[in-house]
């Protein structure tokens, strides 16, 4: 069984696409689709691990797949590796700026170099990317942009730092719109809500919990699947939105219409008249989150596996 995408089969056949975070989450399942629809997809990440576990799924799918591991927050390095992939594989057609992380803390807990780490990878890393790739190959070729940010636009409790840099992404994709539209060059954002990915379950017990009474301020009364993001980014990079840029896709089940100091209360909805959408064949929900918890292989088991 390959990617159920609700694209038609062949609509990225002859593009090559860089996603930055492609060891994981939204970057991994968005690697997936993109190359069950035709795209040569090139992963960045600074895990060769992870990388190489992604690219050893997607060449078993049998796609075409590449990987670079680098710091994005290292400007030289980026400079290299970009030089470096369009000596390797020609012409780059889009890049998705996922790459991003953060960790849960209150303001006054937040070090100088704590908030700058965030914000190098959530913002200034995603800016030396897309500069380079401009200079470099979408100036003379035209290309597409797709910024992952988040739901920051009340505020980010508890993620300031990521807030702020998300932020920062959203007003910087609305410059570069502007002035690389007329190069060809298309520029928009997608601001995820909150997103049943696997790398939820890195959080300690107790984030965890308020991540489940999450669920409940959102109209939908669910997080998103990570097939969610990815069709949302794969609708803005593919030709049916030719005439879109420099604007922010919200998919957040509609948590962004309420405010943290003022949240109506909201009627519980049935589980099962919900719809839910989820084409990754090779989804990993996080194990919290499930109602009967994934049970461990006995250890023989285990051995005779590995």
């Amino acid at each position: 069984m390959n990617y159920q995408s609700i694209f038609t089969a062949g609509s990225f056949n002859n593009k090559t696409v860089i996603i930055t975070g492609g060891g994981s989450g939204i970057g991994r399942c968005t690697a997936h689709e993109l190359a069950s629809l035709g795209a040569k997809v090139i992963l960045l990440g600074r895990s060769q691990q992870k990388l190489d576990a992604v690219l050893d799924e997607l060449h078993q799918d049998g796609y075409q797949a590449f990987a670079y591991s680098l710091d994005i927050r290292d400007e030289q390095a980026v400079i290299s590796t970009i030089k470096q992939i369009l000596s390797d594989l020609g012409q780059v057609h889009a890049l998705v700026n996922n790459a991003g992380g953060q960790f849960p803390s209150p303001l006054e807990h937040i070090s100088v170099n704590g908030f700058k780490a965030v914000l190098d990878t959530n913002l200034t890393g995603g800016f030396i990317l897309s500069r380079e790739l401009f200079n470099s190959c979408f100036k003379q070729h035209g290309g597409v942009i797709v910024n992952i940010t988040a739901d920051f636009h009340n505020g980010m409790p508890l993620m300031a730092h990521s807030g702020a840099a998300r932020a920062g992404m959203a007003n910087l994709t609305q410059s570069a719109a502007w002035e690389w539209g007329p190069y060809g060059v298309r520029t928009n954002n997608v601001a995820p809500g909150w997103v049943a990915s696997s790398g939820l379950d890195s959080y300690d017990e107790k984030f965890q919990q308020k991540l489940r009474e999450i669920q409940k301020q959102v109209p939908l009364q669910r997080l998103a699947t990570e097939a969610e993001i990815s069709a949302a980014i794969c609708f803005l990079l593919s030709d049916a939105a030719a005439f879109i840029n420099g604007i922010t896709l919200k998919v957040d089940g509609g948590a962004s219409l309420a405010s943290p100091a003022a949240i109506a209360p909201l009627h519980k909805q049935v589980a099962s008249q919900q719809q839910v959408f989820d084409g990754f064949h090779r989804s990993e929900p996080p194990v919290f989150l499930q109602e009967t918890p994934r049970k461990e292989k006995p250890e023989q088991e285990q051995a005779n596996h590995d």
